[in-house]
């Protein structure tokens, strides 16, 4: 199949994998059409948001409409990495055997990601970044398509650990989750205290989505888009030239990354939307998503209340 029929195709895909979605979680738009994003594009994200969101039943039904298989790791702060990578241990025979951990998998939930120590997260980032886990000396490769979808909650600070800022940069996306409208939560109340099952179904295999991504890799961007993305990205370092806004309000701005992720996130959102190639207002509609996590704002800007989108904005 041609790479235009295959963008084709996709838009309708990606319109009945949204309708299969809403069948179990209400409301929640954006927050699905980012994570689909993320996993289109082949990134990982970071979802935040109190506790009782259905983050968790969220990734379970976007994993069972994808086809794919999913594991969840609840962390918690005794977790070692041997735990989420996986073991060797004797057998009968008196061997070793690698038993292989929750890690192999094609959609990762790590839940709480920062209520467990830098050691065990360090493991999990391993494997995002290389999508490989090295055990004992021996190479794992781990089916591909590979993505981490982590949780965190804002509210609680008692025991946990907060990723570090470096760590936070190999999250493609930070979504936020907020409280559903008081029509989604009477929807949510009558579909959840009801006796009917829902039945997801699958409407991709990991190989189609493997293609998928490929194909958007091979999407053409121009000139002016990317040099838009890198300005844009260029814009959050409070360096000489700096917009006055990032000077006063910005400690640290976002790096390469950011920039690399803006266009590929630019792309898929050409793609699921039928263009055959990003432009200036795909950059701006995924921007948010990309950069919030990558900001580091300084004291001045928590006591006066400026938000990292209240910034992103200003910089368009």
């Amino acid at each position: 199949m041609s790479d235009v029929a295959l963008v084709e195709k996709l838009v309708d895909k990606h319109r009945d994998l949204k309708k299969e979605i809403a069948k179990v979680i209400v409301g929640q738009d954006e927050v699905v059409n980012q994570i689909l994003l993320s996993i289109f594009s082949g990134g990982h994200s970071l979802l935040i948001g109190v506790p009782g969101l259905a983050k968790t039943l969220m990734v379970n039904t976007i994993a069972q409409a994808l086809g794919l298989d999913f594991k969840r790791i609840q962390f918690t702060p005794d977790l070692m990495p041997s735990d989420i990578l996986g073991s060797e241990i004797l057998d009968e025979n008196r061997r070793f055997k690698f038993i292989k951990g929750p890690i192999f998998t094609n959609i990762l939930l790590a839940d709480e990601i920062n209520r467990t120590p830098p050691k065990t997260q360090a493991a999990l980032l391993e494997a995002m970044q290389e999508r490989s886990v090295t055990v004992a000396g021996h190479h794992y490769k781990l089916d591909l398509p590979y993505f981490v979808l982590a949780t965190q909650n804002p509210i609680e600070q008692e025991g946990t650990y907060p990723l570090p800022e470096a760590q936070l940069d190999r999250f493609m996306f930070a979504i936020n989750l907020d409280y559903p409208s008081f029509q989604e939560e009477v929807d949510v109340v009558k579909s959840t205290t009801s006796d009917e099952p829902k039945e997801v179904n699958a409407l991709f295999t990991a190989k189609e989505i493997s293609d998928i991504q490929h194909v958007i890799r091979r999407i053409p961007v121009p000139d002016n888009v990317v040099e838009y993305a890198v300005r844009l990205v260029g814009k959050t370092r409070p360096l000489n030239g700096a917009p006055e806004l990032v000077t006063s309000y910005v400690d640290w701005g976002a790096g390469p990354r950011a920039s690399q992720n803006l266009i590929m996130a630019a792309k898929t959102h050409a793609a699921v939307n039928g263009k055959f190639s990003p432009d200036i207002e795909d950059v701006q509609a995924v921007a948010f998503g990309i950069l919030r996590h990558r900001i580091i704002k300084n004291y001045k800007a928590e006591a006066e209340g400026i938000t990292e989108e209240a910034i992103i904005k200003k910089l368009f």
